[in-house]
C-alpha cells in the first residue's frame, strides 16, 4: 500500500466528477443526500469563509476495461457531494451563513465563485491497495483515536435544526473560551456544546436534572424542525450579552465554574422571561429584567457568592455553598443557586 498527499482544488474535484474519472464507491460510504440544508449551507460556508475541513482519501486504480485510471471516493462522499450540488444550483445557503444567507452559487459575485473554485482539499490517494487493505488501514487509524463521547455522538447522529442552533450559537458566543468556562480540550471534546444544548433544555422545561438521555433527547424531537430556533438563538445571546457587558466583574472568580454559569444563565432568564416551574417552586417572580439593580452591586453581590462558595465559608449562605459543592448537575442543587443568584441580581441577599 502507498498513500500520497495531495492538494485538489474544487474545480479538479468538479472536472474529474465531469469525466467520471472521480466516483463513489457505496461499499465505503454511506448513500448521498443524508445531510439535511442546514449541514450543507454550514459546510459550503466553511469553504467560503476559508476555514479547512477534514481531508478525504481516494482509492485510485487502473479500470482493465477502459484502461483508465480511475479514483474512488473512499471517504467524503457527503462533502463532495455538498459541493457538487451547490456547484449545480441545487440548494441555497441558509442562516447560519453569515455573509451569504440565501444565496445560491450562481448569485455569489465573480471574485467569490473563483474563490471557491480555487478552494483548495486535502486529500490522500490510496495506491496499490485492495478493498482488505483499505479496510484495515481505517481499522488501524480508528485504533488510535479517542472514543466519542456522548456530545460526539449526538453531534455525529444527528444533522439537522437543533444541531444548526448549537453550532451558530457556538459560532457566535466567545465567552465559553475567552472566560475560560471550557478548557481549549473541553471545547475540542464538545463540552461546550452539550452545555448550549443543556441551556436550552431549562429554557424550555426548566430546572431539572440533566442526563445524556434527556439531552439526546431535545437533540432529536427538534432534529427536523426546530419553531423557536430564532427566539431561542436570540435570547441566548441576550443573556450572554448581560453577563460579558454588565457583570463583567466575576469573570476572574468562582463564577467561571460550568455549573456556577448555568445557574447564573438560569436567573437571568428567569428574571427576563420566566423559567417554566421556578416560580411556582420558589416564590421568585418574573421581573421583565435582567437586573433590578446597578451592575456593579449586582457584581459585588455575585462576588460574595463566589467567595463563599471558593472558601467552603457555610457562615452566610449555607445553602448556595453546599449546592455549589455537590450535584453540579442535579435539580435540587441547580435550583437552590440559581434562587441565590436570582436574589443577588435584585439585590435581596
Amino acid at each position: 500500500m502507498k498513500v500520497d498527499e495531495s492538494k485538489l482544488s474544487i474545480a479538479n474535484l468538479r472536472d474529474m466528477l465531469a469525466r467520471g474519472d472521480l466516483v463513489a464507491n457505496h461499499g465505503y460510504q454511506r448513500s448521498p443526500g443524508l445531510w439535511p440544508n442546514a449541514s450543507r449551507s454550514y459546510f459550503i460556508d466553511t469553504i467560503l469563509e476559508g476555514y479547512p475541513f477534514p481531508k478525504v482519501y481516494f482509492h485510485e486504480y487502473l479500470d482493465r476495461k477502459s484502461k483508465r485510471v480511475k479514483t474512488e471516493i473512499v471517504d467524503g462522499q457527503q462533502r463532495i457531494t455538498t459541493i457538487q450540488d451547490f456547484l449545480n444550483d441545487k440548494f441555497a445557503l441558509g442562516k447560519n451563513s453569515t455573509n451569504y444567507s440565501g444565496a445560491k452559487y450562481s448569485d455569489l459575485d465573480e471574485d467569490t465563485q473563483d474563490k471557491f473554485l480555487f478552494y483548495t482539499v486535502s486529500t490522500d490517494v490510496i495506491r496499490d491497495a485492495g478493498y482488505p487493505e483499505i479496510l484495515q488501514m481505517f481499522r488501524r487509524m480508528n485504533a488510535y483515536t479517542l472514543p466519542l463521547n456522548a456530545a460526539e455522538k449526538r453531534h455525529s447522529e444527528f444533522f439537522g435544526e437543533f444541531k444548526d442552533l448549537i453550532t451558530r450559537t457556538l459560532d457566535r458566543t466567545n465567552i465559553l473560551f475567552e472566560w475560560g468556562i471550557f478548557t481549549t480540550r473541553q471545547i475540542v471534546r464538545m463540552n461546550d456544546a452539550a452545555f448550549i444544548a443543556d441551556l436550552v433544555l431549562a429554557m424550555e422545561d426548566g430546572i431539572v436534572s440533566t442526563s445524556d438521555a434527556k439531552l439526546h433527547a431535545i437533540y432529536k424531537k427538534y432534529d427536523q424542525v426546530f419553531p423557536l430556533s430564532e427566539q431561542v438563538e436570540e435570547d441566548i445571546s441576550r443573556i450572554f450579552e448581560v453577563i460579558a457587558q454588565d457583570l463583567s466583574g466575576i469573570r476572574e472568580s468562582y463564577f467561571i465554574k460550568p455549573h456556577a454559569i448555568h445557574a447564573l444563565f438560569c436567573a437571568i432568564y428567569h428574571n427576563m422571561f420566566g423559567l417554566p416551574g421556578f416560580e411556582q417552586a420558589t416564590g421568585i417572580p418574573t421581573i421583565g429584567r435582567a437586573i433590578t439593580c446597578p451592575p456593579d452591586r449586582a457584581t459585588g453581590n455575585l462576588l460574595e457568592l463566589a467567595a463563599a462558595h471558593e472558601s467552603k465559608d457555610m457562615s452566610r449562605f449555607p445553602a448556595y455553598v453546599e449546592a455549589m459543592s455537590s450535584g453540579t448537575n442535579r435539580e435540587r442543587q441547580r435550583m437552590e443557586r440559581t434562587a441565590y443568584i436570582c436574589r443577588a441580581l435584585r439585590d435581596q441577599l
